[in-house]
This record gives structure tokens, C-alpha cells and sequence, in this order.
């Protein structure tokens, strides 16, 4: 038996976080799975929408409870009598593994991280922001779902989205108050009055403008995207919605994180090569190339002098970018070279960023006067905060996929 879904469920694969979605997946050799109730399903059905080999990656019973609840979202064509044997079959099977131990730095900063518990469950919160209220949202991706919490409170409202299975993903405000986002399985952008509800989508224009990603609004109101698999580079005019799109140099380049600097100079990482990059208003980009060929930059921070800070997903470390000289430094991430450093931000003098596969995840302060690190274990574990952002008092937000949470490091 093999069903196929739209297109757009094939990224709700959320068991490999760094890989991308194929939109044919792999054959299944039955063979290669342990015997056992659930079996077929995963080697079935799971695979005529991702690639079933992504289970290997492995979680612990209330991760696999977590990826039910993201692929029922998700309408999976699994019956809900089938689903205790699909998630006892993956726990017993599939257990978590391979996350190195997470080293904890101490230091002379205090800080408290607080969580809040999103109420979708599977929701998958995927990228934070501050908004300029004090509230904080984030991008319920897999509940097709934008929300909002007023951390003094605890209150918090979602809101739904117009098109079903948009898969919001990365968030910005605009000066007055609305909340743009990205579709990353409708190939949208996409606008929520926070007052009325109402979304406005811009459909991109290129059918192949798949994936996408980050948005940021430069210092004239542009907002500028990332459009991850397909490998594009995008800019929007809201008075006009006009859009233009641009691929990168570099083939394969996978565009993600993005930021802005003091002189209105747009940045962008490159997940698929060793490259950050720059794209001015004539749509024209440069690349700079990172020393080591490995180094698969993901996120990105400017810091004072516009200076970039970037993390490098793929070999554990914090890089560090002079674009006035192309300099690069590079310090190893603590808790070494499989702890995924992901989410980061620039704030009160100091680099702050996630290392999302370490055990427990953490949050990471680098000095750079010192050069030194301090970290903290996020309650409760955390799991894989992808993005971060900044409240207008300098503390970090994020959010964290799998443990379906949305937090704040409150800096003493």
C-alpha cells in the first residue's frame, strides 16, 4: 500500500530536522525494519509522504507522542485506532540516540528562562518573535497557527490561517502592528492583523519559490525573505506587493537565516554551502566564503560594528564575520561538534544562541571581550529552538519544536 499526500505535507517530516523534504521518497526495503505491530504503517503509508528511513533518528516515548500529534495536524491517512501501535512500534525501535552531553559553562551572568506550554498540541513552534507590545508569538507551523503570549499574564490567543496546511515558519512585525510570515509549504507570504484576524496572502511568483523561510524588514520597509529549497532571495514591497525574486550565485545555496544591519545592508546565511551573503536593492548578492568548506552557517546576528554572527550547524561551532575585511573566527560551540548550534541573537554586549541537539538543549552566552562561554540547560530539557529573538528590555525569546514550548531568558 503506498498513499501519496499534497506536496505540501512532505516537510511535516519533522523526525530530521536538518534535512530536506523529498518529494519522492526513497523505496522502503521492509527488510531493514524490525518485525512488529506498526510496522507496515511505517514502512507504508509513512513513506508515500517522507522518506520512512527518517525514524532512525530517534526520540524518546513523548517525542514520538509529540510526532503523532504533529502528524495528525498534518492529516496523516492514519487511522486513530493504528496510532498506539505506530508510536509503541517507533519508541520501542527508534529510541533517542546520538545527542552528545551537554556541557555546562558557568559563568557571572544570571539568568532565569521561563516556558510557557503552547496549547496545540503538535504545533510545532518554529520560529519566535518580540513583538514592540511585550507580547511574545511564534509560528505554530504544523497547526497551521500563529500565536501570541502576554508573558506578564500567561494569556495567549492563536489564530488560524486562511489556507489550510500553510506551514507558517518564520515571523516579523511591521510598525503598525502586523504580523508577517512566512507559508513554507503554501509558497506564500503572508499578513495577520492581530486586531481583526484577518490574513492577507502574497502568492509567490515563481512555482519553483519553494520553502519559503526567514523574513526581515529592512530600515525603509522592505521586507526581504529567504526561500530555502528553492534557492531563491526575495524582497516584497507592502504598499504594492510586488514582488522580486533572485537565485544566489551559488547552486544548491539553501538561503535561511537573515538579518539586517545598522546600514541597511541585508545578510543571509547559506544552510547548503560555507557561504554568508549580502543582497542589496538591485537584487545583486555577494558571498562570502567561510574557511572551512564543512561549515554549514544556519543562523544569523549582527552585532555592534556590523559585525556577523552566524552559527554553524554542521560542526558545532559560533563564526564570526568582519564583512569590511572578510575575516573570519571561529570558536568551538561547548558542548561540541554534534551539538547543533541553531537560534541566535546579539544582545546586552554578548552573543546568545542554542545548541539544539545537546542533552539537555541549552542556551549559550559568548563574551566577546572574553571570549568566553557560559550556558544553562533549558527546563525541562528543551528540543531544538530553531530561531530566537529579542524583547525591546534585551531578553532573548524562543521556541522549541518538539517540546511544543515558547520561552524567555529573562537576563538579571
Amino acid at each position: 500500500m503506498s498513499i501519496r499526500f499534497p506536496a505540501a505535507l512532505l516537510a511535516a517530516a519533522v523526525v530530521c530536522a536538518a534535512a530536506p523534504a523529498s518529494a519522492q521518497p526513497a523505496p522502503v526495503n521492509p527488510a531493514d525494519y524490525p518485525d512488529g505491530p506498526g510496522k507496515e504503517i511505517v514502512t507504508t503509508v509513512c513513506n508515500g509522504c517522507h522518506e520512512a528511513g527518517r525514524v532512525r533518528a530517534g526520540y524518546t516515548a513523548a517525542g514520538w507522542n509529540t510526532v503523532q500529534a504533529m502528524m495528525e495536524n498534518m492529516e496523516a491517512p492514519v487511522p486513530p485506532e493504528d496510532w498506539p501501535a505506530v508510536v509503541a512500534y517507533l519508541t520501542k525501535n527508534f529510541p533517542e540516540h546520538g545527542r552528545p552531553k551537554a556541557v555546562l559553562v558557568p559563568g557571572p551572568v544570571q539568568a532565569e528562562i521561563r516556558l510557557w506550554d503552547v496549547p496545540t498540541r503538535g504545533s510545532r513552534p518554529h520560529d519566535p518573535m518580540a513583538a514592540r507590545d511585550g507580547s511574545i508569538w511564534w509560528s505554530g507551523q504544523l497547526a497551521n497557527k500563529l500565536g501570541r503570549l502576554d508573558p506578564k499574564t500567561g494569556a495567549i490567543r492563536e489564530y488560524s490561517l486562511k489556507t489550510p496546511h500553510t506551514a507558517p515558519h518564520g515571523l516579523v512585525e511591521d510598525k503598525a502592528g502586523n504580523v508577517w510570515f512566512t507559508g513554507n509549504f503554501a509558497g506564500l507570504i503572508g499578513k495577520l492583523d492581530p486586531k481583526t484576524g484577518l490574513v492577507t496572502e502574497y502568492k509567490l511568483p515563481d512555482p519553483g519559490a519553494k520553502d519559503p523561510h526567514t523574513l526581515v524588514f529592512d530600515h525603509d520597509g522592505i521586507l526581504w525573505f529567504t526561500v530555502q529549497q528553492g534557492n531563491f532571495v526575495g524582497r516584497l514591497d507592502p504598499k504594492t506587493g510586488d514582488i522580486k525574486l533572485v537565485h544566489p550565485p551559488t547552486a544548491n545555496a539553501r538561503p535561511y537565516g537573515m538579518a539586517v544591519n545598522s546600514k541597511n545592508v541585508v545578510h543571509f546565511v547559506e544552510f547548503g554551502s560555507n557561504k554568508v551573503a549580502t543582497i542589496d536593492n538591485a537584487m545583486k548578492i555577494r558571498e562570502y566564503v567561510l574557511p572551512d568548506p564543512a561549515a554549514r552557517p544556519r543562523r544569523i546576528a549582527i552585532g555592534p560594528g556590523d559585525i556577523v554572527w552566524y552559527t554553524d550547524f554542521a560542526r558545532g561551532y559560533l563564526g564570526r564575520l568582519d564583512p569590511k575585511t572578510g575575516k573570519v573566527t571561529e570558536w568551538p560551540s561547548p558542548s561540541g561538534p554534534k551539538s547543533a548550534p541553531y537560534g541566535i541573537v546579539y544582545t546586552k554586549g554578548a552573543v546568545w544562541y542554542s545548541e539544539s541537539v545537546a542533552q539537555p538543549c541549552t542556551i549559550v552566552r559568548f563574551d566577546p571581550k572574553t571570549e568566553k562561554f557560559q550556558s544553562w540547560a533549558i527546563p525541562g530539557g528543551g528540543d531544538i529552538v530553531r530561531n530566537m529573538a529579542v524583547t525591546r528590555d534585551g531578553n532573548p525569546v524562543t521556541a522549541d519544536s518538539l517540546s511544543n514550548q515558547v520561552g524567555l531568558v529573562a537576563i538579571k
